[in-house]
């Protein structure tokens, strides 16, 4: 079975000459199905590079970057935008939900990109939003919800359908802390499930939630260590205070 993600020998290179800023250098990395990995380092190592490239945002400047067993180092922006509508969901820190749209219909939104039906969309929206308590919010706007409801519909968007890899960036860094433990239990809980899961994060309290960390520093991988293996997440798996 392909996992969800591999990159091989990452580098990542912008500009030229004296402007030459290598952000990634050399990275490989695997992430399993039922694996949540953390990746931790100071400001400018190359984790929001890191995360890019993995989720087809960013291209290498080398290697191979594997998700569900396609190269998308290697495939055309079109071909690229379809793997993270099938595959990937992103979870960012300034949420980058449609103000326009509602909970549901922010939800549904990269299934009906990806030619879906609908009716069919909205059923799956809907038990998105149901996964994340918020199905009572389905017709809201975002600016009709509360931080954390709006990081919940966030994280809705990122796991609907069949994604296999769920990818974010700093998704507690606007929250309180009731509010962040909620959204780090529901990720660790759909990587429970099944997902392989990146998380990007300057929190050591949230990095415990991982299997393991990834220390970046200039671009390297400076070492890892076993995580938690989810210590605090009740059996439930129940959000608490996530109305914050």
């Amino acid at each position: 079975m392909n996992v969800p993600l591999e990159m091989k020998g990452v580098t990542q290179v912008h500009g030229r000459g004296a402007n030459e800023v290598h952000a990634l250098r050399g990275i490989d990395l695997t992430v399993r199905e039922g694996e949540l990995v953390a990746v931790m380092g100071p400001s400018g190592s190359g984790k929001s590079s890191l995360l890019n490239v993995a989720g087809g945002l960013d291209t290498p400047t080398s290697g191979s970057v594997h998700v569900a067993g396609t190269d998308i180092a290697r495939r055309g922006a079109r071909e690229r935008a379809a793997v993270r509508r099938r595959d990937v969901g992103f979870v960012f820190q300034d949420l980058n939900l449609v103000p326009a749209l509602t909970a549901l219909e922010n939800v549904a939104l990269p299934l009906e990109l990806d030619g879906m039906r609908p009716g069919a969309a909205r059923g799956d929206a809907e038990a998105a939003l149901a996964e994340v308590g918020l199905l009572e919010a389905a017709d809201r706007f975002p600016e009709d919800l509360s931080g954390g409801q709006q990081q919940r519909v966030a994280i809705a968007r990122a796991l609907v359908g069949p994604r296999r890899l769920v990818l974010a960036d700093e998704p507690t860094g606007a929250l309180d802390s009731v509010t962040g433990d909620a959204v780090i239990r529901l990720l660790r809980a759909r990587v429970d499930a099944g997902a392989a899961g990146l998380l990007v994060t300057h929190d050591a309290r949230y990095a415990a939630w991982a299997d393991r960390t990834v220390h970046l520093r200039d671009g390297l991988v400076e070492g890892g260590g076993p995580g938690s293996d989810g210590a605090g997440l009740d059996e439930s798996g129940e959000l608490q205070g996530a109305d914050a």
